[in-house]
């Protein structure tokens, strides 16, 4: 089942890839990927509905004119999928997994938890401005992944503490012990400041699901 969300002049697409009953696991997937079709095994013992966003550029949403991504870009059409549904647990996975982690601070109430997971972009362009990057052309075909979000999303600038403040609102506002866990192998060092900080924690995936199936 396919909504369609209005984000600006933008259309996402928030699929709802699994039915249940209670707090809604919501996906965020990795730079240049997509929404799942069905849940993958990992998450199959959540016992409430699955939805997986479409991030601007990627998937069924809408692919805009002339590039502009940037982490708050995503950060903002995430917030538009857990409005639409209200409450939820986030799971995302690389650019989705530093995208959780803001929304969670950001609506610390309404995001029950975030989790952290390896992907695509997860890195992003380290803590210090890099070279000028190389100029895009844009897609061929007008089909995504659109190669400026690829190119802007993977050059980002993430300073560490400015990732760790996003862990202290959601520990002051959410009334969670961890709000934030991190279930990725690669450590880049906006993750491992945030792993530093308290509200955070290292824990494997089925380990953080339960932490957070079990949350209020």
């Amino acid at each position: 089942m396919k909504t369609f969300l209005g984000h600006g002049k933008l259309t996402l697409v928030l699929h709802r890839i699994r039915s249940g009953s209670g707090r809604p696991l919501l996906l965020l997937h990795g730079l240049g990927e997509r929404s799942p079709r069905s849940p993958e095994a990992e998450v199959a013992d959540w016992p409430g509905p699955i939805y997986a966003l479409d991030f601007t550029g990627h998937g069924e949403s809408s692919l805009p004119v002339g590039g502009g991504y940037s982490p708050e870009l995503l950060l903002a059409d995430a917030d538009t999928a857990l409005a639409h549904l209200g409450v939820a647990t986030l799971l995302g996975y690389g650019i989705g997994a530093y995208t959780a982690l803001m929304l969670c601070g950001s609506r610390p109430k309404a995001a029950r938890g975030a989790i952290l997971c390896d992907g695509p972009g997860l890195a992003g362009g380290g803590a210090e401005p890099g070279p000028p990057a190389p100029p895009v052309s844009p897609p061929s075909r007008g089909g995504p992944p659109d190669p400026f979000a690829l190119l802007e999303l993977a050059t980002d600038i993430r300073p560490p503490d400015f990732a760790e403040r996003f862990v202290g609102m959601a520990l002051r506002g959410s009334g969670l012990e961890r709000p934030v866990s991190i279930c990725a192998a690669e450590r880049p060092a906006w993750l491992a400041g945030v792993l530093a900080t308290a509200g955070a924690s290292e824990a494997s995936l089925p380990e953080a699901l339960a932490t957070y199936r079990e949350c209020p």
